[in-house]
């Protein structure tokens, strides 16, 4: 499947609303795919329907949905309203997570058990529900962070809960190979979105600005040609997590 190969293909995008998700159902879209987009809660629906207003102005197709994926049944539900819209599945997509800055100390169970739930419980069955779902030569891949490859403190529950990623995507790749289906996980650096500034600090975000070799935090343009990339003609990596930071950190 390469770059323009995506006509008529069907993409399912978890957190598809806004941030690089949004950006991700237009460009899709422009490509000639028809993208399901997921969203989470009410907060995000004026976001959800001027990405959908956006893709059918310009001719494309596209529809929402709107559901809490911690409940595994609608990672379920979400597939299969895809399937019976478009046909099938071909590319999805997880763009779903949290981000908690909290000394170790002060997390409690309560924190421990929405960030689990929300980075690694739905990443798990959503993997699990593409492998189920998805077309032969289908395309898998979870937005994760870089924070995997950094030693510092105050993450312990983002980081810790986006780790196992890794290996839901290793374990994945060596399931659904035979059916030509690849999975990779990209992990960006702090990105320019109200997702990151909400937690940090002006003098954490001066830190993280200056932090990559190339200057200033990841552009979500960046991720959205490697998440791009990855499911067309980059299809046969696979089991990888990719580190697109600009030289932020590796390992």
């Amino acid at each position: 499947m390469g770059r323009n190969d995506l006509d008529g293909k069907v993409v399912l995008i978890a957190g598809g609303a806004k941030n690089l998700g949004g950006l991700l159902s237009r460009e899709f879209a422009a490509q000639g795919a028809k993208v399901a987009i997921h969203y989470n809660s009410d907060k995000t629906k004026a976001d959800a329907e001027k990405t959908l207003a956006d893709i059918e102005n310009a001719g494309g197709k596209a529809f929402l949905f709107q559901a809490d994926l911690t409940e595994v049944k609608n990672i379920t539900k979400f597939f299969d309203a895809t399937i019976e819209k478009f046909g099938g599945i071909d590319i999805a997509i997880n763009t779903v997570g949290k981000v908690l800055k909290k000394p170790f100390t002060e997390t409690t169970e309560s924190d421990y058990d929405s960030m689990s739930d929300i980075n690694a419980k739905v990443a798990y069955f959503f993997i699990q529900e593409a492998g189920k779902k998805l077309n032969d030569n289908g395309k898998i891949n979870t937005i994760v962070t870089s924070l995997l490859a950094a030693f510092t403190g105050y993450y312990s529950t983002y980081a810790g809960a986006k780790a196992p990623v890794e290996h839901f995507t290793r374990a994945a790749s060596k399931e659904f190979g035979s059916r030509g289906i690849s999975v990779t996980a990209v992990a960006p650096g702090p990105m320019d979105t109200p997702f990151f500034y909400g937690q940090e600090s002006d003098d954490a975000v001066a830190y993280h600005r200056q932090a990559s070799d190339l200057g200033g935090l990841t552009d979500i343009k960046d991720i959205a040609s490697l998440v791009k990339f990855l499911v067309t003609d980059g299809w046969w990596i696979t089991g990888q997590t990719i580190f697109a930071n600009g030289g932020y950190t590796t390992r």
